[in-house]
């Protein structure tokens, strides 16, 4: 259950802020504490530093330690962001090497978010990347280490070689990734590329974690996760909830929705908590203890998708391999034509067994208009039992919900 600090902080940087930050997610139940972009060089913003990987003195004057130690006093990890493959062309290393910098001899490729790409298939590139990793692995306990790489190779080639250079730096990359590992190799790293853009088998046999994009909006997320679940293990898919107002579309959606929509994945806080109210705290806690109970079974699962007749309506879940529990999600993306709802089907189950079907608390609140006129009498802590086929079949009656609202649906062999 990680805290990403980077929608909450992005690179407003200082130990005051970030003590509160990490205090107020051990609270809710954090178990790691992740620092992003700004600690290092001269990177108080996205134009200059990156390739720097020195602690900023400005910024942590006494280094990380302070911070590490009191993330690992609240008995969180601590966690790290890094970009190893790129370069700022303002920063020390690329002003001592612009050669390192992939490019076809003559010109650099054009400029994306104000860095180019680092070519490490160049033997000094290579050595000076890994030794910066290596000794911060070595000076600070980091148990997890998220790595980004935040734009395409465009015009790329081995500036001394005049060759063509994606092949050669994606090897590169590999061999890196390997030999961080064999020297440290207890530790995590997340593939936070482009948003998901280079997510590939050998990148997953090395990571342990990938960003399937860097919108966190529920509502697209609700998609992005569908997409990325049928090559990606949920397990393997971070997953964050927001703040109120999605910094990336400006849609503003109810903790439910949020947080019910990141359960199905890694999951990851990425909101400002200092500014969450004792009620959205005590909401967002709820829901990661849910979370927590139910790991085991999401990220063991068989991921189901039901098949369902309103564009409006969505109905996803996991079902335990034996079938013995299951969890779902009835989603409603847009408005329904249809009122009240029909029934949805709940896929996956044993045909041949009975269910305990009921809602699962903290998903199991209705909000709907009319909702309350609804006869939904299965929507209790007691609920049904029906058989799988049933289930799957016929299904059950669904509530009546607002639109970019969803709530849980919990199926428990007898």
């Amino acid at each position: 259950m990680v805290a990403n600090t980077w929608e909450a902080v992005y690179f407003h940087h200082d130990l005051a802020r970030l003590t509160e930050l990490a205090d107020a997610a051990a609270e809710v139940g954090a178990e790691r504490f992740v620092l992003d972009d700004g600690w290092f060089g001269s990177r108080r913003d996205d134009t200059s530093g990156l390739g720097d990987w020195y602690v900023s003195a400005d910024v942590w004057p006494d280094g990380l330690g302070p911070l590490i130690d009191h993330v690992r006093s609240l008995g969180m990890e601590f966690g790290l962001w890094v970009e190893p493959e790129m370069v700022n062309p303002d920063s020390d290393l690329a002003r001592a090497h612009p050669e390192w910098m992939l490019q076809v001899p003559g010109r650099l490729p054009r400029a994306a978010r104000h860095q180019q790409v680092l070519d490490l298939a160049q033997p000094g590139a290579y050595a000076t990347i890994l030794e910066r990793l290596d000794a911060l692995f070595t000076e600070y306990p980091i148990a997890y280490l998220k790595w980004d790489h935040n734009r395409d190779l465009v015009d790329p080639g081995h500036w001394d070689q005049r060759v063509a250079g994606v092949h050669g730096q994606t090897l590169a990359v590999y061999r890196l990734l390997d030999e961080l590992r064999g020297r440290h190799p207890g530790i995590e790293i997340e593939s936070c590329s482009s948003g998901g853009g280079r997510v590939d088998l050998e990148i997953l046999e090395r990571t342990d974690r990938i960003r399937a994009s860097d919108c966190i909006d529920a509502l697209e997320r609700q998609q992005i996760q569908r997409w990325t679940n049928l090559l990606v293990p949920l397990e393997l898919m971070g997953a964050h909830i927001g703040s109120g107002e999605s910094h990336s579309t400006g849609r503003r959606h109810a903790l439910g929705f949020r947080a019910g929509t990141a359960l199905f994945g890694h999951l990851g806080i990425e909101w400002d908590l200092r500014e969450a109210d004792r009620a959205q705290r005590g909401e967002l806690g709820a829901w990661i203890s849910l979370y927590k109970d139910l790991r085991g079974l999401l990220h063991t699962g068989m991921s189901v998708h039901a098949d369902v007749a309103d564009p409006a309506c969505a109905v996803h879940g996991v079902v335990a391999q034996d079938g013995s529990d299951a969890l779902f999600a009835i989603v409603a993306s847009a408005t329904s034509a249809d009122y009240p709802t029909g029934r949805v089907s709940l896929p996956g189950l044993d045909p041949d067994a009975t269910y305990h079907v009921r809602p699962q608390a903290p998903g199991d609140v209705i909000d709907g208009v009319g909702s309350e006129w609804l006869d939904l009498p299965w929507w209790t802590p007691e609920g049904i039992r029906l058989p799988g086929r049933v289930l799957d079949e016929v299904g059950v009656r669904a509530p009546v919900l607002f639109p970019e609202r969803l709530v849980l649906v919990r199926a428990t062999r007898i």
